[in-house]
């Protein structure tokens, strides 16, 4: 099996590589709109506490929606195609970086934080010289499970006309050829395994450079 899954990959080697780029752009759109969307939201709950339990439960309700239901919800309104696989991804992808952001910056003593403040420092000085920088080892980690759940979840966008690597387990299943879906498969798999590892080698980085 494994002799027909390389032989399929290096003989349709051309198609495969644009599955990947598909792959690519769609799951990095998502993780950048869910990494920008996440992180002011997160921000924003942290100042306005009062906001936050009911910003979190949403996005817990929003996260218990099956991927291919929230396909399904989307398609009537955003139509097949690449716009309603981003949006799905986007929703799927806040929620590790709205809680590692809040959580993040609520770790950070209260006591450094008034001290700041005493020393005449502004909220935006408060907020980006000494919150972020604290919290940035915690939101370092909610980047990284972002980035592989995305990776794993764009796998379906192909049901929806998204493409993607999913196309080739789509049609896997199609076709009832099985060598065909586990080549898909192992690539979606090697993909999040290697951003995995990527993250978590510049998360380490990071802590070490900015001793967090």
């Amino acid at each position: 099996m494994i002799t027909d899954v390389v032989g399929i990959l290096i003989e349709r080697r051309e198609w495969f590589f644009g599955l990947l780029l598909q792959h690519i752009m769609l799951a990095g759109t998502a993780i950048l709109l869910a990494g920008s969307i996440g992180l002011v939201i997160g921000i924003l709950i942290n100042r306005y506490r009062k906001y936050a339990q009911l910003v979190l439960s949403l996005i817990n309700m929003l996260y218990t929606i099956p991927d291919i239901a929230m396909f399904g919800f989307l398609i009537p309104i955003t139509g097949i195609g690449e716009k309603t696989a981003i949006i799905a991804l986007t929703v799927y992808a806040l929620l590790p970086m709205i809680r590692n952001t809040f959580t993040g910056l609520d770790q950070v003593d209260a006591d450094i934080l008034e001290a700041a403040v005493g020393m005449g420092s502004t909220r935006w000085q408060v907020l980006l010289r000494i919150q972020l920088p604290m919290a940035f080892s915690m939101i370092l980690a909610g980047v990284r499970n972002m980035v592989v759940m995305v990776i794993s979840i764009a796998g379906i966008a192909s049901f929806i006309g998204a493409g993607g690597l999913g196309s080739a387990i789509y049609r896997g299943i199609a076709t009832n050829n099985s060598v065909l879906m586990i080549a898909g498969s192992i690539m979606i798999a090697l993909m999040a395994i290697i951003m995995d590892i990527v993250c978590g080698v510049l998360e380490n980085q990071v802590k070490k450079r900015w001793r967090v």
